[in-house]
């Protein structure tokens, strides 16, 4: 009797464990992508300075316009009366407008207020600054441009001479230089309106070669001008 007890007791057990039901698997989300907008940057749009509107007339026969603000520039081309102009700006003191060359579309020029009469804001036009005066020509020479002579007649003495051209009142540094390596001290010469100076030098030959010789120009612009001259002999 007591195995039969324990046999049903068995059988119920395990008719228990079969109609337990397995726990069905859980999925685990995904997690969802974190989405962040970009900020729309929207350009911002500078807006383009606008010129003053002011022409200018012609008063005066026959007008100057200029290199720059004043009577030691360059004159650039003469203005006849009557004439109007585009005025672009001005000097510090407003006593000389900054225009469009009326004969030359491409090209500016300054005129002298005194000499004009101007239509608009005058005080809205920018300040221009003077431009600075440069070198614009250099002719040299050089006095013998050949020597031949007699070996027995050295030295000989070469002289040279530069013609140097600027558009408006400056100084101008410059030093001579010899094929030979010899070197002058840094002169200066004061221009002080548009115009032509000269330069003259010498310099002694001791045998013969072929030489030349260099014009430096420093400042207002830097420039070499170079010329060059024989020197033979026969016995």
């Amino acid at each position: 009797m007591k195995h039969r007890v324990l046999l049903t007791g068995l059988l119920s057990i395990l008719l228990a464990a079969c109609n337990l039901t397995a726990p069905k698997p859980t999925a685990t989300p995904f997690p969802q992508p974190i989405v962040t907008s970009s900020p729309i940057f929207t350009p911002t749009t500078i807006p383009t300075p606008t010129l003053a509107n002011v022409t200018l007339t012609i008063k005066d026969s026959l007008v100057n316009c200029r290199f720059g603000p004043g009577v030691g520039y360059a004159l650039i081309n003469e203005l006849k009366q009557g004439v109007s102009a585009r005025v672009i700006g001005r000097d510090e003191l407003s006593t000389w407008w900054y225009i469009r060359d009326p004969g030359n579309p491409n090209g500016m020029c300054w005129v002298s207020a005194s000499v004009t009469e101007t239509q608009g804001a005058v005080d809205q036009l920018p300040v221009v600054n003077a431009p600075i005066p440069e070198v614009t020509d250099v002719r040299l020479r050089v006095e013998p441009t050949r020597i031949v002579v007699n070996c027995s007649q050295f030295p000989q003495t070469v002289f040279f001479e530069a013609e140097v051209t600027v558009n408006g009142p400056t100084y101008m540094t410059w030093r001579w230089e010899a094929s030979t390596g010899v070197s002058s001290t840094e002169g200066l010469l004061v221009f002080e309106e548009a115009g032509k100076k000269v330069l003259n030098d010498y310099y002694q030959i001791a045998a013969p070669n072929e030489y030349w010789i260099q014009l430096h120009i420093l400042t207002p612009t830097e420039s070499i001008t170079q010329v060059a001259f024989p020197v033979s002999c026969t016995p």
